[in-house]
């Protein structure tokens, strides 16, 4: 598969993601993402706002579906989302109607193993319930917890090649990565590469970051892109 960038607009405001957009567009980002509090403060507007800007460009809703599975994906789906999340600590049956509603309205569907005791059982599961993505996420308060208590922060690539060997769908590292730990993932074997809180967008403000954003994306992309054709998967069987 070849790599792709995805930028997520961690934003809560409708002008500022479609501004962060156009700029990360320009810089060469192939996927956009409405992050989970864009989706909370602007909601279907918001992806129909992005829609509309960017025809034909994917967007992924960061929904963390853990109930109502179908009807989050349709309504998604219908304001112009190509892909959505459900977490799969949500019960077996809600990610059973998001694949559903997946395939009922051409959406592709990503698990998110948040949370999991096990995160490549998890990742295992997600594969196993017809998700089309698996994305292996350490979340931001679980992170902050554990530094706060003076703890080894976890990071997503602990157990990355694990997860990509476990599966054969491809997998996105999320989770308090720097720049350089995402633009190299796909060495990993997970070609889907997020820019996100806090490398474009400030984690504490949720504004977009300082700093020369387009210049800094632009540089990512090509690193990314250059990585050519990415194995996925570990081939189980």
């Amino acid at each position: 598969m070849l790599p792709v960038v995805q930028i997520s607009l961690d934003l809560t405001d409708i002008n500022e993601a479609l501004a962060t957009a156009t700029t990360a567009r320009r810089a060469g980002v192939d996927w956009l993402e409405a992050g989970t509090p864009f989706i909370l403060a602007e909601g279907l507007h918001g992806v129909r706002a992005l829609r509309e800007r960017f025809p034909g460009v994917p967007i992924v809703a960061d929904l963390k579906t853990m109930d109502g599975g179908y009807l989050e994906a349709e309504m998604m789906a219908k304001a112009g989302a190509t892909h959505v999340v459900v977490m799969v600590r949500a019960h077996e049956e809600t990610l059973k109607c998001v694949v559903k509603a997946g395939r009922d309205h051409g959406v592709k569907v990503m698990g998110d193993n948040l949370g999991c005791p096990d995160m490549v059982a998890g990742a295992k599961l997600i594969e196993d319930l017809g998700c089309d993505f698996v994305i292996h996420h350490i979340g931001y308060d679980e992170r902050r917890g554990i530094a706060a208590a003076g703890r080894r922060m976890p990071s997503p690539l602990d157990q990355l090649r694990d997860v990509v060997k476990a599966v054969n769908i491809p997998v996105q590292a999320v989770g308090g990565l720097t720049l350089e730990q995402a633009v190299r993932t796909p060495e990993y074997g997970a070609p889907l590469v997020v820019i996100g809180a806090p490398l474009a967008v400030d984690a504490d403000s949720f504004r977009t970051a300082a700093g020369d954003l387009e210049g800094t994306l632009r540089i990512i992309c090509q690193r990314v892109h250059a990585y050519g054709d990415v194995r996925v998967g570990g081939n189980r069987t």
